[in-house]
């Protein structure tokens, strides 16, 4: 866990001036074209002298075919402490550092769209959605330069505290939030998650109006591991979503080995389901498994008061989509 561990914690500086580190010495063709290098007994050392020099040693690294095993970070002084990453990411800190910096110091805002019940569109809760609060750059954007750099886990955490916070003085008790995560950020559930419960505690919430989602475009690879995430989270009161379900990986089969405590059925399959009977199978099936598993299910992207109605008319739980309200920076639904 200590390798995983490390990436929280990122404090990431760039000098104009210092050394990039290799860790092992590294018998490489191209390194003998690189000025400026010293090796000891911990590693290589190639010393650069500006942004441009440290970009052109990067980008002359990360070509090399070993580079993806390639552990490195960046150092002002030969004695500074060293904590290895991979290469690449590296590589990606230089290229992205103003995001980087956006990443590591700013406090973020949390931005509320409102989900209701289907049966009488009252409101049940808002999904909080991260935001930068200066606009500086979309929220996509900043979740993809942090996965190309290593810094994830980093953001996931500052998007779980900021939502928790942003319910203080602004959401009713009994009014749900559904907060976002990275399943692949939390490497062991019980010492990764435990700073997000510190701050449930902190501000006083109530465990059980929140409802943590899974956030995952690359495929489930571990639904153990998934579970063990879960549980973790139920065992302290809160519950659990399955986010996107019918959008790449999500199976039925899925649904069941998962059972969460609620189903976000993915916009794909809500587009036009009042007139695509391909969709409205799917959907029939959805909402009868769910039954089946005591789990909730919500329908996401409604835009559109036909989608709204055959939701509805089929026993789908809860909605959510520009129908009934975007995100806004305060949670105003009527």
């Amino acid at each position: 866990m200590e390798t995983s561990c490390k990436m929280c914690g990122i404090n990431f500086s760039l000098h104009e001036e210092g050394f990039i580190y290799l860790e092992g010495k590294q018998s490489m063709d191209i390194l003998e074209a690189i000025p400026s290098r010293m090796e000891n007994d911990k590693g290589i050392f190639i010393a650069y002298h500006s942004s441009a020099d440290l970009s052109d040693k990067l980008g002359r690294l990360s070509l090399v075919p070993e580079a993806d095993t390639f552990e490195s970070t960046l150092l002002k002084k030969l004695e500074d402490p060293i904590i290895t990453y991979p290469l690449r990411e590296v590589a990606s800190r230089v290229g992205n550092h103003e995001t980087v910096k956006i990443i590591q110091s700013t406090e973020f805002i949390g931005f509320f769209q409102p989900i209701v019940l289907l049966r009488d569109k009252s409101l049940f809760a808002y999904e909080s959605l991260l935001r930068d609060p200066l606009g500086r750059i979309s929220p996509g954007q900043l979740f993809k330069v942090a996965q190309e750099t290593g810094m994830q886990s980093l953001l996931d955490q500052k998007a779980r505290e900021t939502a928790i916070k942003g319910r203080v003085g602004k959401i009713n008790n009994g009014i749900k939030s559904f907060i976002n995560f990275l399943p692949s950020t939390i490497y062991n559930p019980d010492y990764c998650l435990r700073h997000t419960f510190h701050i449930v505690e902190r501000y006083g919430i109530n465990p059980e109006d929140l409802v943590f989602e899974v956030v995952e475009t690359e495929k489930i690879d571990d639904i153990d591991h998934l579970k063990k995430i879960f549980r973790t989270y139920q065992n302290q009161g809160m519950a659990v979503a399955l986010d996107d379900f019918g959008a790449g990986y999500s199976t039925l089969d899925v649904l069941v080995q998962l059972q969460p405590d609620y189903v976000k059925i993915d916009r794909s399959n809500i587009m036009f389901c009042d007139s695509d009977t391909g969709k409205q199978e799917f959907l029939k099936n959805v909402v009868h498994v769910a039954r089946e598993l005591n789990i909730r299910t919500l329908a996401e992207g409604v835009e559109r008061v036909e989608e709204l109605q055959f939701c509805k008319d089929i026993g789908i739980d809860l909605a959510q989509g520009y129908l009934i309200g975007r995100p806004e920076a305060e949670p105003g639904f009527n």
